[in-house]
């Protein structure tokens, strides 16, 4: 479709019931085709010179490459973090029904 490329935006939440309501939101305003919400994740990290331990919460959200942006400002908008871990991921290949499907769901967006 016109050279566009999908991506993943890759994110992560304290809580389960966070990445919910932010995931919902993507969908909501069509900066996405589809969110996984991954509950059970354990993360060390550096964080203000210490190393801190979190149980967390990942979503991918499945987009279009002109959406991330959008996908972006509204994940940092709903978020209770700080500095949220936010991350375009080009995807190369995949399956060619399942891409324009994506695109088809995405085609409103407003990124």
């Amino acid at each position: 479709m016109n050279g566009e490329r999908a991506v993943f935006v890759y994110t992560t939440y304290p809580s389960l019931v966070e990445a919910e309501r932010i995931g919902r939101a993507v969908l909501e305003r069509r900066l996405a085709a589809c969110v996984n919400i991954l509950p059970g994740m354990i993360s060390h990290y550096w964080w203000q010179g210490a190393i801190e331990r979190g149980e967390e919460v990942v979503m991918i959200v499945k987009t279009r490459a002109s959406l991330a942006e959008g996908v972006r400002a509204a994940v940092k908008e709903m978020h209770a973090y700080t500095t949220p871990a936010i991350l375009v991921l080009p995807i190369e290949g995949g399956e060619p029904s399942y891409i324009d499907w994506l695109m088809r769901e995405t085609a409103e967006g407003k990124g």
